[in-house]
């Protein structure tokens, strides 16, 4: 819109079609995506801008939006520290920096934040980015080699960015988490645990054992010393009675042999 003041102030709104699934900035016009999750096909929406002056002029138009089933596994999460509407205005800016930085066609999937509530994406001081690189053969950049250039790169990145944003920004590669290993194999992890510690020590048992039947002399020298004191005992003709007292341990003289 070409006037000024409130007349060229447009705000723009979703006021046809699917609108539960997509939501729209309003100052910006950009749309995204809200629930779309486990679905495909072709969604249609009806977008109006509005300017503010007194005598508000609208237009409207139809966006077709295609959404395929098919995901790729080269989609790498990139995370700013700006709010969302932030990085929703300098989203092109945003694909331009990485496209000079790692040396390939980077394209911005999805812009969002961890919070749900529409409130609250703009006080909230995290948003992730999803992009997608493709080389001069128009292939698939694998994710890991755009990890690792994004990690290389990262001072550059983000002193770029930081031109762009007019503000200090940190971007770091979130990696996705690890899927729950299912049921069966976490019991077949902890029953080969188990198995393993009685193995160790049936194992133990047995060298022990050989140990003892090799050296006998080792392992019975308290029992063995124990029996010579009392032989020793026995052998003692001045033996110390239950009083204390000395008392002969000679046979008496009537004791036959």
């Amino acid at each position: 819109d070409p006037d000024s003041g409130d007349n060229g102030r447009l705000l723009y709104s979703l006021v046809g079609g699917q609108t539960n699934e997509f939501d729209i900035n309003e100052n910006t016009g950009q749309i995204f995506a809200v629930s779309v999750a486990g679905k495909a096909g072709t969604f249609y929406l009806q977008v109006q801008a509005a300017d503010q002056g007194t005598r508000r002029l609208t237009a409207q138009t139809t966006v077709n939006v295609t959404v395929d089933s098919s995901s790729s596994s080269n989609v790498v999460m990139l995370v700013l520290n700006q709010k969302i509407s932030v990085v929703e205005r300098k989203s092109v800016e945003v694909q331009r920096v990485l496209e000079e930085k790692l040396g390939w066609n980077v394209y911005v999937l999805n812009i969002y934040s961890k919070e749900s509530d529409r409130n609250s994406r703009s006080s909230t001081d995290e948003t992730q980015v999803d992009i997608i690189a493709f080389d001069e053969a128009h292939q698939e950049v694998a994710a890991e080699d755009v990890k690792r250039s994004l990690r290389e790169q990262r001072a550059a990145i983000e002193l770029g960015l930081e031109e762009a944003f007019s503000a200090p920004v940190s971007a770091a590669v979130l990696e996705a988490p690890a899927a729950p290993a299912p049921p069966e194999r976490t019991a077949a992890i902890v029953l080969g645990v188990l198995l393993a510690t009685t193995f160790i020590a049936f194992l133990a048992y047995v060298l022990l054992d050989l140990k003892r039947k090799r050296y006998p002399g080792k392992y019975g020298k308290q029992e063995l010393v124990k029996k010579v004191d009392v032989m020793e005992g026995i052998d003692n003709p001045w033996a110390d009675d239950k009083n204390g007292s000395l008392k002969s341990s000679e046979k008496p003289e009537h004791v036959n042999n």
